[in-house]
């Protein structure tokens, strides 16, 4: 069966994004950058938030345009455009272009698990990522923490959430920065 890895940069005090909303304060070095490329490479499908979605289509098309010299988009922004990518929306239209589709509920994921594939990649999105734990369809925590406290802002756990134990399987870190913590979740015939 296929598995949805939930793949997150987060700061040391538990934000994905500052409290205005801002991403500026991830560090993507060629390690981390290597490593997001296997996690895509380890991927055919792409699972985004209705933000995160909106963030992400609105650059990696245009990415090389714009950053044309950077290594990580000369290598991400094939992957992204030709990797086709569903988007968890009550409220998007079906029809969202650059090989994307919508699903409405966490429930549909659990027959795509059960589709031949590869695994799953969502990037970002914690509303999903817990969403998708709540219904026993996440898999593998990739968290990247970075060195930096933003204060406050949108933290990557819902406050509220069931308690859940997660072994650690991987640790390291990249460029001398960050901090790669990878826990699994214990599979289950519901999985």
């Amino acid at each position: 069966m296929r598995k949805t890895m939930y793949y997150v940069h987060q700061s040391l005090d538990g934000f994905i994004e500052g409290p205005n909303g801002e991403f500026d304060w991830a560090q993507l070095g060629p390690e981390l950058g290597a490593y997001s490329m296997g996690l895509a490479e380890r991927s055919d499908l792409f699972l985004y938030g209705r933000t995160v979605w909106t963030m992400m289509s609105s650059y990696w098309p245009h990415a090389l345009d714009l950053q044309p010299e950077e290594q990580h988009v000369q290598e991400f922004a094939p992957v992204w455009l030709k990797t086709p990518k569903l988007v968890l929306s009550t409220t998007l239209d079906d029809d969202l272009g650059w090989g994307t589709g919508v699903i409405r509920s966490p429930e549909e994921l659990r027959a795509i698990k059960q589709q031949p594939g590869k695994d799953i990649l969502i990037t970002g999105s914690a509303s999903v990522a817990q969403s998708l734990a709540e219904f026993g369809l996440l898999d593998e925590y990739h968290v990247v923490v970075h060195p930096v406290v933003l204060g406050g802002g949108k933290p990557v756990h819902r406050p509220g959430a069931a308690r859940t134990e997660l072994p650690l399987t991987e640790s390291r870190v990249f460029d001398g920065k960050t901090v790669l913590l990878r826990h699994d979740v214990r599979t289950s015939a519901a999985n």
